[in-house]
């Protein structure tokens, strides 16, 4: 990005396609495993146990149920509404206020590639 107006930054993420909207998706990492890995933030990845910073929810902690790429957001259980019909949806968290406490690392290419990648 050249500009430094807002505007045009703003733009430029609302705009971007989906393989850089990936970069918009990171996340602290916790004390513990900024030391085990050697880095500051990781990519947000479905299964990921994360603690909310920010907002009403502040203090809670869940499994990331989905991520959306399209609206930059996350779903975390425990972090729910009800809507006036009665039914409960997850509230939508950016992943700019959360801190990740656990990776999931189940699937073997996902760890190499997570690892390998820094993502």
């Amino acid at each position: 990005m050249v500009s430094k107006q807002p505007r045009k930054q703003r733009k430029a993420q609302y705009q971007a396609p989906l393989h850089k909207r990936q970069k918009f998706m990171r996340a602290l990492l916790s004390k513990p495993l900024r030391e085990k890995y050697g880095r500051r933030t990781f990519g947000v990845r479905a299964g990921d146990t994360v603690k909310i910073m920010r907002g009403e929810y502040a203090g809670t902690e869940g499994k990331v149920e989905r991520v959306s790429l399209k609206k930059t957001t996350l779903a975390i259980d425990g972090a729910t509404l009800f809507k006036a019909n009665g039914e409960e949806v997850s509230r939508p968290v950016h992943p700019s206020n959360v801190m990740i406490t656990k990776i999931n690392l189940e699937d073997d290419e996902m760890r190499e590639f997570r690892l390998s990648k820094g993502d």
